[in-house]
């Protein structure tokens, strides 16, 4: 490990650490730049934003980029100048983009030439906008060409990412991670991988989002390793990316593993020089078969994205658990705040109590969670005190309740079932979303698969599932007989087939969008009638059995419309 791993408790400081060291740091389609390189353009950009910052305006800049060298350079720039960035989601469009930049009080926008579109129409009062891919961009900086990073000024408390979670559930929440809490976690991540100064990260994951700057970023910072940066990600170009910078390291998060497996196989693909990939949701069954065709083990992780808790794997976790508890962490009933008992599984690997043993993992010890900006009731959400969820707050401390759901076996290890919307209460019974996903993913025709809630006509949910690929009705269904952890409420009443998994701009599945069309929607959907044993095409008037008695009445040209056909009788 490079010797600015054990000594620097700021990004700043390991922003300077590369000052003087002449290897490659940086790759980047046909460009490569040396750490000293890497290490002056960011001074020179700390030095412009210094100049650019408004007296007394909160120190934060936005980062409408793809990952592009500029990415890095203005984040190792914020760390220098004491400022924190802000990445801005592209797929954001009109007031939703407005909001995130505004809310985040970005005195600068840096930018590019295909994102100007974007914000052109946009009102952004007070918001200086850089272009980094111009004319102008090139003469601004010139006369800070000289200058050399100085990292004196930077504290491990200062402010330096403020990153969007998910907004499924609303507006998109700003989470802070400070200079410190980053380093850290390169620290924890290069020491728990063994990586090095000699490896290479492929930075595929856009750097907007959390995972690839503290999980990829981060960690090459700590160590003095290379980076090497994919535009945006393509299953197409991930080999050959691999191969051309020597990438020996790379993170990903949602359906990224499902997108490369999808590229045609080569017998030449084990010839590669990954080690390690990193990252969440990829599932066993997708993780077995990379690791089958291009010889690389995948880790799946588990952290929040505020930080607020994470399990790790070790050598000798079962399959399908994530990691062993540390301490702090447990499983709790959030309506009665009390622990849930251990997870009972059966030879075959059902899961015996789910009602009882699946509960939300809860931080009851120290927690890196530094909060979201300017955003008091979503952090009070997160931090409680008390015996129920629904106590009050205690003053900005409390447990950190993460949204998750998960099961405690009696070994100590967590396995995770979904985050709390994905519950579903069937017949009175609480199942999981993820352990019916990695149940269906071992069908044949699945190339993606998502399982949600839709209202049962009388109480509780019925399962749904969506799945990306082929369906056949008939092999399907012997498919669920022949899954032995399968439990008698899991199987699907309704499967939406369709040709592609609709995503959100971190390839993960857009899982809100799935649960609000239920099967109103334009792909075929099958259901399983109650008490028959095979599946059949939806039609018009199945939705009265489907929905109940409420349901409106749908003619012909609806039911067209959603995707569904009329009964042959």
């Amino acid at each position: 490990m490079d010797s600015r791993a054990t000594s620097a408790g700021t990004v700043a400081e390991l922003v300077a650490g590369g000052w003087g060291d002449h290897r490659p740091g940086l790759w980047y389609e046909d460009r490569v730049l040396t750490h000293h390189e890497v290490a002056a353009g960011a001074a020179a950009r700390a030095a412009l934003l210094s100049d650019l910052l408004p007296p007394g305006a909160e120190p934060h800049i936005g980062a409408l980029l793809d990952n592009t060298p500029e990415f890095p350079l203005w984040l190792g720039a914020a760390a220098l100048a004491g400022a924190a960035v802000a990445g801005v989601n592209p797929t954001r469009r009109g007031a939703e983009l407005a909001r995130d930049i505004l809310h985040t009080e970005c005195r600068v926008l840096v930018t590019e030439r295909a994102h100007l579109p974007l914000v052109r129409d946009l009102d952004l009062p007070g918001v200086r906008l850089l272009v980094t891919d111009t004319a102008d961009h090139a003469d601004l900086l010139a006369p800070y060409r000289d200058a050399e990073p100085d990292a004196s000024r930077a504290t491990p408390a200062d402010r330096f990412l403020l990153y969007f979670t998910s907004g499924s559930t609303g507006a998109p929440k700003a989470a802070l991670c400070s200079q410190g809490r980053l380093a850290a976690a390169g620290r924890s991540l290069a020491g728990q991988f063994s990586l090095g100064p000699d490896d290479v990260h492929y930075v595929c994951m856009p750097m907007f989002h959390g995972n690839a700057v503290i999980a990829d970023w981060a960690p090459a910072l700590v160590t003095g390793a290379a980076v090497a940066l994919r535009r945006r990600f393509s299953a197409s170009r991930f080999l050959p990316d691999v191969r051309r910078y020597g990438a020996t390291y790379f993170t990903y998060v949602g359906r990224a593993i499902q997108y490369v497996l999808a590229t045609a196989p080569h017998p030449g693909d084990r010839d590669n020089p990954l080690r390690l990939g990193f990252g969440t949701e990829a599932g066993a069954v997708d993780a077995a078969a990379f690791e089958r065709r291009f010889g690389v083990r995948l880790v799946e992780g588990y952290g929040s994205s505020e930080g607020g808790a994470a399990v790790q794997w070790s050598p000798g976790t079962p399959a399908g658990a994530v990691g062993r508890a540390a301490p702090g962490l447990v499983v709790l009933n959030p309506e009665t705040g009390r622990e849930c008992p251990p997870a009972r599984f059966d030879a075959a690997g059902r899961l015996l109590n789910g009602d009882e043993a699946i509960g939300e993992l809860v931080n009851q010890g120290p927690s890196p969670f530094e909060g979201y900006w300017r955003n008091p009731a979503a952090e009070a959400e997160r931090r409680k005190w008390g015996s129920t969820r629904s106590g009050e707050a205690g003053s900005g401390g409390g447990w950190y309740w993460t949204g998750d759901l998960f099961c405690r076996d009696a070994d100590g290890y967590l396995h995770f079932a979904g985050r709390t919307d994905d519950r579903l209460r069937v017949d009175g019974e609480n199942l999981a979303a993820a352990m019916i996903e990695n149940i269906l993913a071992r069908y044949e025709g699945a190339a993606a698969v998502c399982v949600y809630a839709v209202p049962d006509p009388v109480t509780g949910d019925q399962v749904m599932a969506t799945i990306a690929g082929t369906f056949d009705p008939l092999s399907f269904a012997e498919f669920l007989l022949a899954q032995p952890d399968l439990g008698t409420k899991m199987a699907p009443r309704f499967v939406r087939v369709t040709d592609r998994m609709p995503v959100t701009a971190t390839n993960k599945i857009h899982r809100a969008a799935l649960r609000g069309e239920g099967f109103h929607c334009t792909d075929p959907v099958w259901w399983k009638p109650p008490g028959k044993g095979t599946y059949r095409r939806l039609t018009g008037e199945d939705l009265e059995h489907a929905e109940g008695p409420l349901a409106p009445t749908r003619g012909p040209s609806p039911v067209r419309r959603q995707g569904l056909e009329p009964r042959t009788r």
